[in-house]
């Protein structure tokens, strides 16, 4: 049996029970009462983390969260442990200093260096995706009033029509174009590190395939037609809250014509040359992402012929 790939992807290692369909009016109130519950608590994008050495935790107890400023009665159920134990977010306002042993660090940072285990840091994109989404629905998208919290943070209900809006997630497909023969095709962003290169991606827009939006945004930015496109692996992503599904996608055409507007390079690499960047001895210094990104792995499978 194949391993899934997205496993090895960063952020996928959540193990808790969410218990969605299971939710009702008291559990947020019991999650909290339980002597077990420990809270992650947001600052303003960034999650407070308590450090002694080397060692970190990024989880809290309820009357500590509470004397961090966190109001309890808004924080949002993520889940529960194997040992039944409940795991919480919480919003607290952010501030240039929270005492001794407390430090706010920055969500991508602590992906990038591996700082917690994998399920701690899957936990904390699900804290992150959540909290972002319940501070952007603090209102009714179709009469304007003021919504609530329900089913211990899954859900928002309006308190005036009942409108209820449940969290967005905005999928987004990230492609490694091959052309069948030993040749694949990467991009650089403006914003990359010099020499960095990685696959090209895009938002799936309504009413778009998967597939179709692999197709389309391949020839918006790279203007390579695409035919056969297959499913690899995806990715949480909570920045804000993006699912990037991973593909690889067969080009019909050779010539490259890039969007300079997205891109400020876009070139064919032959599987020599990728493996080489792959493993950090690239002549000229070219790199890949690390094993953290999504982009790693499907570069990976192109090396491996897979």
């Amino acid at each position: 049996m194949l391993e899934e790939m997205s496993r090895h992807t960063g952020f996928s290692g959540n193990r808790l029970r969410r218990d969605g369909e299971l939710r009702t009016s008291e559990s947020l109130g019991l999650a909290i009462a339980d002597p077990q519950a420990r809270f992650y608590l947001a600052a303003g994008g960034r999650f407070l983390v308590a450090t002694d050495g080397d060692q970190l935790e990024a989880r809290f107890a309820a009357d500590r969260a509470e004397a961090l400023g966190a109001d309890l009665s808004e924080s949002i159920l993520l889940g529960y442990e194997a040992t039944n134990a409940p795991v919480l977010a919480a919003a607290i306002a952010p501030r240039d200093d929270y005492g001794a042993g407390l430090a706010a660090m920055d969500l991508r940072a602590i992906g990038m260096e591996g700082r917690f285990d994998p399920d701690t840091e899957g936990q904390l994109a699900q804290a992150a995706h959540l909290v972002t989404w319940h501070a952007k629905h603090q209102f009714c998208g179709v009469c304007g009033a003021k919504t609530r919290s329900e089913a211990a943070g899954y859900r928002r209900e309006c308190t005036a029509c009942d409108n209820v809006v449940f969290p967005r997630i905005d999928p987004v497909t990230i492609m490694l174009v091959h052309d069948g023969k030993g040749r694949c095709v990467l991009g650089r962003q403006p914003r990359f590190p010099e020499k960095f290169w990685s696959c090209l991606a895009g938002f799936v827009e309504p009413g778009e395939t998967l597939e179709d939006a692999v197709r389309r945004e391949t020839l918006e930015e790279a203007g390579l037609e695409v035919g056969p496109v297959r499913f690899l692996a995806s990715q949480p992503w909570p920045f804000p809250g993006n699912l990037m599904i991973g593909c690889m996608a067969l080009a019909k055409s050779a010539e490259i014509v890039f969007d300079d507007r997205e891109l400020e390079a876009c070139r064919w690499f032959d599987r020599d040359e990728v493996a080489a960047m792959f493993a950090a001895q690239h002549p000229d210094g070219l790199s890949v992402p690390k094993p953290f990104a999504i982009a790693h792995h499907l570069i990976k499978a192109f090396v491996d012929g897979v």
